[in-house]
């Protein structure tokens, strides 16, 4: 047999022990430093990353600007420098922000305007001792209360009227800046003071390592280029309100941003906000000494721009109408010495301009300008919506084109006597000659039709007749656009005011437009929709979105385009409707007309239509001058609507006819700058807005 062979034995090599043994070494090294890290050195490590402070700031950008139709810049930006606070995110205490205050104070000029009682109150508490404060109340007085802040309130309640008159100027100077430090929120920055001056920027440069959360940030207000024309149609910006806090924060907003908060800038808020800088801190410090601070900044961007309607070389044209024509009144007014008129492109929508006059009675605020007056106030209209009470005759088939009525005084039970403003009446007129004389007659006759009322042989309306023939009225008058939302993009307009159900000669009063209001944009939408052959066009203030671009004498590319909406085809038929342009025209160039003398010799072919609303303040009777109408005839490219209100009877020494004189100054400029135009006239200095200050 052979030998069995003997078996291997299997030895690790050597080299692969040290490396095992070198392995475990490096392993309980790293386990021991953990160790120490962990447990032994553990807090120390914890103090030293409290030392680093990494801070993220959003700084506003310039909000977008707005052009006029013609590329004028009309509401621009203007670039300053503003000293913020910013708390951080832990705790401050009001003794230290109150040493920053008092440090602060030293280096720049601020209001102390919107100082209050409670600011001072509130001041005095934080400036006592504790024991001064102890002894505003009794142990058994603040035994009393359980919830502390009910004892704060009644220990500002026991702050002594001395204390509050002892207080300096300087004092003051120091809560004011006090106070908008404690307005902010945590992390983020809250102005102290916009639009400091260069020598407050140098100090304030020099000491800023002594003012901690303190710093200069660059900032912007709006600057209104050609002062306050179409100013208030603008809007304003301003805080967030309260009020629409949540919605804001919702969208990514922080709560010290400023948004738009009326009108254009309410309503392109989304378009107008620009992207915002990032800066971001990173402070080193080692005990109450700053190491090392870094600060990283990623750049914003202004907002996209908007393309306005706005003619701004009309609206001025249209301010100076007004401002001559109120300068010419005199006394002529039982209430506010006022006016309003709007100018749009009937056939696109286009709101070329929109003037307002408000002078309040016993007031010289040095500016009358009210142009958002055209959208907020409402005032009966006369005679000028006579042409929808025609179309809505012909609609209901109480009447039609050629029919006649008798103008006569008629005299209805328990209703004053109605009649024409010619005692005796025009005798018979057609619908045509209606327009043209302004007859109350045959606007009374198609209401009382309307309701059921044969006068005055069989007159048997009711209640349920006159009612429905409220509603049928109504519901004709706004496919006009009156008593009902115009479209126009502003995030408010007023509707005017609705008369309800009353007696059947207020229906009478309703269809010659002395019983329901409408407010100056919705007299103008209505004559517009006339002028377009029935298509009620949505009016606006802004045809494009572009984005931003550095050079201001360029506009860039469009991002959004808006195209002219029809709203509503009224539903009268294009025989009716020419019917009753045909009687505008009659009012112009028809023998008795009632804006003849003042038109007829025009070059732009007008048709139009006066009214005259009677109205009563503080028992002085008075009435409302309006005037609507469009032009060329054969081909519209301007419609327009003026209000007067409140003029003194004639008799009474008021000024009559001033709704056509301003429409004759405005028209006449319209044509003539078709012919040639100069542009806008620059005023001495531009308007700046004031976001803090400006009412809202």
């Amino acid at each position: 047999m052979s030998k069995a062979r003997p078996k291997k034995k299997h030895h690790l090599p050597a080299r692969l022990n040290v490396l095992f043994f070198a392995v475990f070494i490096l392993f309980s090294a790293l386990i021991l430093r953990l160790g120490m890290v962990q447990i032994v050195q553990g807090e120390e490590f914890v103090k030293e990353l409290e030392r680093t402070s990494n801070t993220t700031a959003r700084i506003d950008a310039p909000r977008g600007l707005m052009y006029d139709r013609y590329g004028n810049v009309v509401v621009d930006n203007e670039l300053e420098l503003s000293v913020t606070y910013t708390n951080p995110s832990r705790a401050t205490s009001s003794t230290h922000m109150l040493e920053v205050a008092t440090e602060l104070e030293k280096l720049i000029d601020v209001e102390t305007d919107s100082v209050t009682d409670r600011d001072k109150q509130d001041y005095i508490l934080l400036t006592m001792t504790e024991e001064e404060r102890y002894e505003l109340m009794s142990k058994e007085e603040r035994a009393q209360f359980d919830d502390p802040s009910e004892e704060y309130r009644a220990e500002v309640d026991r702050v002594p009227e001395s204390a509050i008159n002892s207080l300096s100027e300087q004092d003051l100077r120091i809560l004011a800046i006090y106070r908008e430090m404690a307005r902010g929120y945590a992390n983020s920055p809250q102005r102290i003071k916009r639009g400091i001056t260069e020598e407050e920027a140098h100090r304030l440069s020099e000491n800023l390592d002594r003012l901690p959360g303190v710093d200069i940030l660059r900032d912007s207000r709006r600057s209104y280029v050609y002062g306050d024309s179409f100013r208030s149609l603008f809007g304003s910006t301003g805080p967030i309100p309260r009020e629409h806090l949540d919605y804001y924060l919702s969208r990514g907003y922080e709560r010290s941003d400023y948004v738009g908060t009326s009108f254009l800038e309410e309503q392109y808020e989304d378009v107008l906000r620009g992207q915002k800088a990032v800066m971001e801190s990173i402070t080193t410090s080692h005990g109450s000494q700053t190491v090392e601070r870094s600060v990283n900044e990623k750049l914003g961007q202004r907002g996209n721009d908007l393309v306005l309607a706005l003619d701004m070389e009309l609206q001025q044209k249209v301010e100076e109408s007004i401002e001559e024509e109120m300068r010419l009144a005199g006394n002529s007014f039982i209430l506010d010495r006022s006016a309003y008129a709007v100018m749009m492109d009937p056939r696109t929508g286009d709101i070329l301009a929109m003037a307002g006059f408000n002078d309040p009675a016993g007031q010289d605020s040095g500016n009358y300008s009210d142009h958002i007056g055209n959208v907020t106030k409402a005032f009966a209209m006369g005679s000028a919506v006579k042409a929808a009470s025609v179309l809505t005759g012909f609609q209901t088939g109480v009447t039609w084109p050629g029919n006649s009525f008798y103008d006569r005084p008629i005299d209805l039970p328990g209703t004053p006597i109605k009649r024409s403003y010619v005692p005796g009446g025009f005798g018979w007129v057609d619908d045509r000659k209606a327009l043209e004389v302004s007859s109350n007659v045959y606007m009374f006759e198609i209401a009382m039709l309307m309701a059921g009322c044969h006068y005055p042989n069989n007159c048997n309306w009711n209640r349920n007749s006159i009612n429905a023939a409220y509603d049928e009225a109504r519901f004709n008058f706004s496919q006009f656009g009156l008593g009902t939302e115009t479209g126009i993009d502003l995030p408010s307009t007023a509707l005017g005011v609705d008369g309800g159900y009353q007696a059947g000669g207020n229906l009478l009063d309703l269809m010659i437009g002395q019983f329901d209001t409408y407010t100056p944009l919705q007299l103008a939408q209505y004559i517009s929709t006339i002028a377009n052959d029935g298509y009620r066009m949505k009016p606006r203030l802004v045809r494009e979105i572009r984005e931003p671009v550095s050079d201001k004498d360029e506009q860039g590319a469009v991002v959004q385009k808006f195209e002219p909406t029809v709203l509503n085809r009224i539903d009268m038929s294009d025989a009716h409707i020419q019917r009753v342009q045909q009687g505008l025209r009659d009012v112009v160039t028809g023998t008795r007309g009632t804006a003849r003398s003042r038109f007829i010799d025009r070059p732009y072919q007008l048709a139009a239509k006066t009214g005259t609303a009677q109205v009563t303040v503080n028992e002085v009777e008075g009435n409302n001058q309006t005037f609507v109408g469009y032009a060329p005839f054969d081909n519209p490219e301007v419609a327009f609507a003026v209000v007067v209100p409140n003029v003194k009877l004639e008799s009474r020494g008021g000024r009559q006819g001033m709704a056509q004189n301003i429409a004759q100054r405005m028209l006449d400029a319209y044509f003539d700058m078709k012919e040639e135009r100069n542009g806008p006239e620059m005023v001495d200095s531009p308007v700046l807005e004031d976001p803090d200050t400006e009412e809202n």
